[in-house]
């Protein structure tokens, strides 16, 4: 017997089938704006094949089928593997060949090449979060290892530079691609690297052997990890490979993956070292100077993932907003669902504008004023969109209601996801002590602020405010006052970008709605118009 009892009816569809790079005008224009204009007919490809119902199907199965060790063979052998869903290795081999993990450290990378593969990041971060892990690393990793790699592993740095995803298990000789893993973090310590107690002693071959333990020890699948122990010289920093050049498992035993919140598609674990052999990189005690090498690249990583997740979460109730009818209107026409929606718009164009600023900085870096910039930015930066993210997904859970709050939305795995990038690679606290060591510690980056906000001076009553109030503070900078030192900066560094390319309605109403203490008032009906357009991919 057939039963029905009603027929469904005002229930969105779910978004699938868009183009994730033309439907976000924000994005397209801040690519061409900071030099990569070069790449928008790429990135549209990418835009398009990534908003696929396929593609998206890809980055949930990534994320039910975590992945599992296989701490050994059937015949009791150690093996220490980690077996991933199909969907991961399909989702791996897509962010390799668009060159996430290597576009700018080519021979000859094009200007811009930061900048577009900021973009691209950004587009891959809307479908699945965890596969970025390992391409952030790598991303980090490869200069570092451009200039310090033992001679003995100069062979690995073309794989690196390769647009191959290889998964098997081999040494780094014999394999089409490359991935780099750290291993930096120990129990007694967290983001205090100094109390790490992981020893390293030089053998008579210029090896070392390490002997210890890592907390959070990332991607353990790599190719190899770069590890810190205690040597003789002090802390310094090793390049540790899994297989080793005798064709060897190295002695890295993984004790367990880590149960996460979220990021649940990717493998974290923790893992003893048994004489595990490493290879020095730099000098003995040089560990410090290295990590920041590679922190300020994979910080920035964090903020642009947070970024790509806040993005997908309101194109996802912008396109429920149109579609669900209330009280005899499109929810989108809803006069206050409307403003919430226009604000959540707003604040994102603010935070692409930075962001890709800090792109084209990261890209000048050889320029000191742009090398400062960035440098001072980028934990900024990380702070701030990375501890906005939180709420912003749960403002987006709210535009869908019950149904965005139950796992066949996108927005719960969004949700979870969204504190990684604000702990991992130094929580909020470590960016705002970072944010001021710079104030402190690189003479003339109060020079660099004042000729960046001179050149806007005087548009915006309440960015002229917001400066004139951080520049006391930066008199006599107290570390009790780094949250606001770091997030009052982000925004005007943010307004500043809105000040000069958005239109000067829009402009205005970003600088009242971030930087005036009342909250500002409400936006104009045609500031909500351009919102909602240019958020999704009409210009307005």
């Amino acid at each position: 017997m057939h039963w029905q009892t009603h027929t469904v009816f005002n229930q969105p569809v779910p978004l699938s089938n868009s183009n994730l790079f033309l439907s976000d005008c924000a994005l397209h224009e801040a690519v061409a704006r900071e030099g990569a204009d070069w790449d928008s007919e790429f990135l549209a490809s990418i835009g398009q094949q990534l908003g696929t119902a396929e593609s998206l199907e890809l980055g949930r199965l990534a994320n039910t089928n975590p992945p599992e060790l296989l701490r050994y063979d059937p015949r009791g052998e150690r093996l220490d593997d980690v077996r991933f869903h199909p969907a991961w290795h399909l989702l791996m081999q897509g962010l390799c060949a668009n060159r996430v993990h290597n576009l700018p450290w080519e021979d000859e990378a094009r200007k811009g090449s930061f900048v577009a593969r900021a973009a691209r990041f950004v587009l891959h971060a809307q479908v699945e979060a965890g596969t970025l892990c390992p391409i952030t690393m790598t991303f980090a990793a490869t200069p570092l290892l451009q200039q310090t790699l033992p001679k003995l592993f100069h062979d690995w740095l073309t794989p690196l530079l390769s647009d191959r995803y290889d998964p098997h298990l081999a040494p780094g000789v014999q394999k089409r691609g490359l991935l780099i893993g750290m291993g930096m973090t120990e129990k007694q310590g967290g983001s205090d690297v100094l109390s790490n107690t992981t020893r390293a002693e030089k053998c008579s071959d210029g090896s070392y052997r390490l002997i210890g333990h890592k907390w959070f020890f990332s991607v353990p699948q790599s190719d190899a990890h770069l590890v810190l122990a205690q040597a003789k010289g002090g802390l310094s920093c090793f390049f540790l490979p899994r297989i080793l050049p005798d064709g060897q498992r190295n002695s890295v035993r993984l004790e367990r993956l880590k149960d996460k919140l979220g990021n649940r598609s990717n493998a974290s674990s923790e893992v003893e070292l048994m004489n595990a052999s490493g290879w020095l990189l730099g000098e003995e005690g040089e560990g410090v100077r290295q990590i920041l090498k590679m922190g300020g690249l994979t910080r920035f990583d964090c903020a642009l993932g947070s970024h790509g997740l806040m993005r997908r979460a309101l194109s996802v109730a912008l396109y429920h907003a149109h579609q669900r009818q209330t009280f005899g209107k499109n929810l989108v026409d809803q006069p206050l669902m409307r403003e919430v929606l226009s604000r959540m718009a707003l604040q994102l164009e603010g935070q692409t504008a930075l962001l890709f600023r800090l792109a084209r900085a990261w890209d000048r870096r050889d320029d000191p004023q742009e090398s400062a910039w960035a440098r001072l930015f980028t934990p900024a930066a990380k702070y701030s969109v990375c501890k906005g993210g939180m709420p912003f997904v749960a403002e987006a859970m709210e535009v869908l209601g019950g149904v965005g709050y139950c796992e066949e939305s996108e927005l719960p795995r969004i949700y979870r996801e969204m504190p990684v990038n604000s702990i991992w690679e130094g929580s909020g606290n470590i960016m705002c002590l970072d944010v001021l060591r710079v104030l402190a510690k690189h003479s003339g980056i109060i020079d660099v602020l004042h000729e960046d906000f001179a050149q806007v001076k005087g548009q915006d009553r309440h960015f002229d405010r917001g400066w004139r109030q951080l520049q006391q503070k930066l008199r006599k900078p107290q570390e009790a006052q780094g949250r606001e030192i770091a997030s009052q900066l982000y925004l005007l560094g943010a307004g500043a970008q809105m000040l000069r390319h958005a239109s000067p309605p829009v402009a205005q109403a970003w600088c009242r709605m971030m930087l005036d203490p009342r909250g500002g008032s409400l936006l104009s009906e045609q500031v909500q118009n351009d919102l909602l357009l240019r958020a999704t991919g009409r210009v307005g």
